[in-house]
């Protein structure tokens, strides 16, 4: 370990240095608690040796101010003295001492409480790390558990929740919120001519072309489910969100992917455009309602178009 050894006295100084360096130790010396602060920044010690009675600024005060400046240190202070009676011991308790041994200390007191201490940062150290791994881990879950397997896109879960998050916000703040459901036209036919793998990668990229088509970091795409598809465009309006599904069929067209048994030749998208700004009490689904409407007509009139809900 790295130990800060703290007294006015260059010759308990020299003699705990000595008893420190015949157990493997490093040492950093100081002869003040100031000066133990400022080795303290410095040098980083592992372990600091401190004694009480001190010029300048004593062992006490130097623990206090170490303990209020660095709250998540975790580096333990034993404080040396002569005094042993008990209330010396609370005393240093009291300052963010964890141990206090009484001088002249012996080289296997010294010894065991070292080895002590050492194996609890040992310890820590390992729930520290465990901790951090558990830690990412949770984010990598929580992360994954809002995607669609497939796609890579949010799934349904995590659109049902963001949808109702804006709508609350957009209510509160009184701006138009915006949403773009789409449908792949004709997939069932797709999949029975070119089969189910050829289907998921037909999925794939159409994702790809709608997280394009989503341009601000608050625009969301997910797969609403089967070969359906939804943006959320927070804080956009009819135009606007009117655009975003003309980039999407310019995306989607210019894919060109193969759909022989659509009487387009091409795999192609029908979407509905709903815009409003929420009311406090709006539900969520009053928008998804009207994108569906218009998603519907789009089908109805042909596909392969946008229908905006009115």
């Amino acid at each position: 370990m790295k130990i800060l050894v703290v007294d006015d006295s260059r010759t308990i100084r020299a003699a705990i240095t000595s008893l420190l360096e015949r157990m493997g130790h490093a040492v950093i010396e100081a002869e003040n608690g100031q000066q133990a602060m400022e080795r303290y920044v410095a040098d980083q010690p592992e372990l600091v040796l401190m004694d009480v009675a001190m010029p300048v600024l004593d062992g006490y005060e130097a623990a206090k101010r170490l303990r209020h400046e660095y709250p998540d240190d975790w580096v333990p202070i034993i404080f040396l003295s002569s005094m042993e009676a008990d209330q010396d011991l609370d005393r240093a308790i009291d300052a963010g001492g964890d141990d206090y041994l009484v001088k002249p200390v012996s080289f296997v007191v010294l010894n065991a409480k070292i080895r002590a201490l050492h194996r609890l940062e040992t310890m820590r150290r390992k729930l520290v790390d465990v901790s951090s791994e558990l830690s990412t881990a949770n984010r990598t879950l929580e992360r994954l558990s809002r995607l669609d397997a497939l796609t890579g896109l949010a799934n349904r879960r995590h659109f049902d929740s963001f949808l109702a998050t804006e709508t609350r916000r957009a209510a509160r703040d009184r701006v138009p919120l915006s949403l773009i459901l789409a449908d792949v036209d004709h997939f069932k036919s797709y999949n029975d001519h070119y089969g189910h793998q050829a289907g998921d990668t037909c999925l794939k990229q159409i994702a790809a072309a709608l997280r394009a088509a989503g341009r601000r970091p608050a625009d969301l795409a997910a797969r609403y489910g089967g070969e359906e598809f939804v943006i959320v465009l927070p804080e956009t309006e009819r135009d606007g969100a009117v655009d975003v599904a003309k980039s999407i069929a310019g995306a989607i067209a210019e894919l060109g992917i193969p759909h022989s048994p659509s009487p387009l030749g091409a795999v192609t998208l029908s979407q509905g455009i709903a815009s409003l700004v929420p009311q406090p009490h709006t539900p969520p689904e009053e928008l998804l309602g009207h994108a569906d409407q218009a998603l519907y007509r789009a089908k109805e009139r042909g596909r392969n178009q946008y229908v905006v809900f009115d």
